[in-house]
């Protein structure tokens, strides 16, 4: 399936890593330049087509809304600011959604669904992955998603932890992270994905799934907190 090209314009470095990190997760988008200011921007659509821009209201010198204003045919685009009084400005210039900084995962994917009800509306949702496929002892093999409690960096391998057995591979937490669903599987720390539903406690920092405590890194709590709220 072919994915959205996207940009990030934003002049907050902090807020790229926070949506370079979200797009990376996200199966339908692909994230093609990311922009600093306004400038940069209006000279890579001056070269460039693209499906979807996030972009910052407040910048300086060219606003966000002073930038789509520039633009004979804006893309779609999802604003993102940190006042929540733009949130009543109309939805002129192509905008589907606006996101109020801090950014969480849950609100990120409400927007990109929307952006996507545009884009998509006749074209038939492609179904998730029921399993992943890993290379172990020299042979592909298939390991169930349902059956994954965690998945844990090890060095130059990554550990597939299910409560039969726990299959080694040569791989990295980001390179399986891109291969799980978002909706079934979380990064909670820079070396462990949890599979959301197997989380039967969190606190002090720690997750259990069975009987195994996992830490949570500082920057993926507050997500994990929304999440399991949502659950």
């Amino acid at each position: 399936m072919e994915k959205n090209r996207c940009i990030v314009v934003d002049d907050e470095p902090a807020a790229h890593y926070v949506l370079v990190n979200y797009i990376e997760r996200s199966a339908d988008l692909e994230l093609v330049a990311q922009c600093y200011n306004a400038f940069e921007a209006l000279e890579y659509l001056r070269n460039n087509t693209v499906d979807l821009i996030f972009l910052d209201i407040d910048m300086p010198e060219i606003t966000g809304m002073e930038f789509l204003r520039m633009l004979d045919s804006p893309p779609k685009t999802i604003l993102t600011t940190a006042y929540s009084e733009y949130a009543l400005e109309s939805y002129d210039y192509g905008v589907v959604d606006y996101l109020l900084k801090p950014i969480s995962f849950p609100r990120f994917f409400k927007a990109v669904q929307r952006f996507l009800s545009y884009t998509n509306s006749l074209v038939p949702q492609e179904e998730e992955p029921k399993a992943i496929s890993i290379r172990m002892d020299g042979r592909l093999i298939e390991v169930k998603l349902a059956q994954i409690d965690f998945i844990q960096s090890f060095g130059n391998y990554v550990k597939i932890v299910t409560p039969a057995q726990t299959y080694l591979t040569a791989s990295t937490t980001q390179q399986i992270l891109k291969q799980v669903p978002a909706s079934k599987f979380i990064r909670i720390h820079k070396s462990y994905i949890a599979s959301i539903n197997k989380v039967s406690k969190y606190e002090h920092g720690m997750v259990q799934i069975n009987d195994t405590n996992l830490p949570v890194g500082i920057t993926f709590r507050r997500e994990l907190q929304e999440r399991l709220g949502n659950r």
